[in-house]
């Protein structure tokens, strides 16, 4: 078998093998890319772009932050895995750093955001069964239109994306689908007396980061507690200061009784992901019931420590609040006829696009692309823009003149 070296390999021979070799499960913009710091990337030919995806916001701390690489070097090291079979010097360390950070009884680490959701639905089913009373295997869970949660089986499941669910089946029961940010619909579906939990993104990302009205988490978590249902937070893009507090639900005072987090929990240098809830909860899952090889492992650990510390001691919470209302505010005085709507929180953002001239959102990342910045549709009408929250305010109006060049050129 011949040797692949990546020394000289162009863009377009990277393109290749990946098409040859790889499954194609993604459709990704045409630029190959070999290096990362801070808000920047560069490709095989040393191109520099701003990156405004932030790997679907996993790089909040910007790519290759020296203190979370560092963490990751020094335990990789001395010990990187023991499976949970046995304890190790770091495992406990971890999750009382983040009970104390994020405020609660307990943590069940795993690695992907996926995990992370598949975790808390079984949380939710066994505490349905073992404190709400709910008869064996009749447990449901109340989700939202047009969520994302991942692409297991059991999560697409409850998509009502045809291009994610469709072919895929049989699917996993025992989920209700209610509209986004319609609390009627939900109040009525949280009356069935076997719904355990209420799964809910704050902002909904890949829908095309769909922001609810002011009031609708505090009232859907009110309804919960009415019902005695848990509501359950997928902050897994949005949280980690993306939206310009912790956590997403921060911006209206809610506790989740389930938080699943995961992306920028590592900085994006390592998956990890967490599931936090208070013992009532947590304390339903016994030995044997849910577990992962590689979940808590001793550098994931670290990493998410300095992962988490990163984001306290640089404030990127606040530098998310503030520099997103002026991406916003520029954003909207651009005149151009493709710009619909322009909406987010924080530095998660997105403009809808109208098409014009038989040029469509694709267009226009293909000239942010060919003017420096690098940004990706989603479902075809919509640009998300999700920088590094280490950008600072010069970085953001120099990106943000290359994004009003681009729609401009059309």
């Amino acid at each position: 078998m011949k040797e692949i070296s990546t020394a000289g390999l162009t863009s377009a021979q990277a393109i290749e093998l990946e098409n040859h070799y790889g499954a194609h499960n993604y459709h990704p913009l045409p630029v190959v890319l070999s290096k990362g710091e801070g808000v920047y990337v560069w490709d095989a030919e040393g191109k520099r772009y701003f990156d405004f995806l932030s790997a679907y916001s996993a790089v909040n701390q910007g790519h290759c932050h020296p203190k979370i690489v560092d963490a990751m070097t020094k335990q990789a090291k001395t010990l990187t895995l023991t499976s949970r079979a046995f304890y190790s010097d770091v495992l406990g360390v971890y999750e009382k750093f983040m009970c104390e950070y994020f405020g609660y009884d307990k943590v069940l680490p795993m690695n992907t955001g996926v995990e992370g959701d598949e975790t808390a639905l079984k949380l939710a089913r066994r505490w349905g069964y073992d404190k709400k009373g709910i008869p064996e295997n009749e447990a449901k869970i109340v989700v939202c239109e047009n969520n994302f949660h991942g692409r297991t089986i059991t999560v697409i499941s409850m998509s009502t994306d045809p291009d994610a669910r469709g072919g895929f089946g049989p699917y996993t029961p025992g989920f209700i689908t209610v509209p986004y940010n319609d609390l009627q619909a939900l109040e009525e579906a949280l009356q069935d007396p076997n719904v355990a939990g209420f799964l809910v993104e704050p902002i909904q990302g890949e829908a095309g980061v769909y922001v609810p009205d002011d009031g609708y988490l505090t009232s859907s978590f009110e309804l919960c507690k009415k019902y005695n249902v848990l509501f359950i937070a997928d902050e897994v893009q949005t949280g980690i200061a993306r939206t310009g507090k912790l956590l997403a639900c921060d911006h209206e005072d809610v506790r989740p009784d389930i938080l699943i987090l995961g992306k920028a929990l590592s900085g994006g240098v390592y998956p990890v992901s967490a599931v936090l809830a208070d013992d009532d909860i947590m304390l339903c899952i016994k030995p044997g019931q849910h577990g992962s090889t590689f979940g808590g492992n001793p550098v994931a650990a670290r990493v998410a420590i300095a992962a988490l510390e990163v984001v306290r001691d640089e404030n990127l919470a606040e530098n998310a609040e503030v520099l997103g209302g002026i991406f916003r505010s520029e954003m909207n005085r651009i005149d151009s006829g493709m710009i619909e709507l322009v909406r987010g929180k924080g530095l998660l953002n997105a403009i809808v696009i109208k098409p014009k001239g038989g040029k469509s959102a694709w267009d226009v990342c293909m000239k942010m692309q060919e003017n420096g910045l690098l940004a990706k549709p989603t479902h075809d009408h919509i640009i998300r823009f999700a920088p590094p929250l280490v950008i600072n305010e010069t970085q953001l109006y120099e990106a943000i003149n290359l994004i009003r060049k681009s729609i401009l050129s059309f």
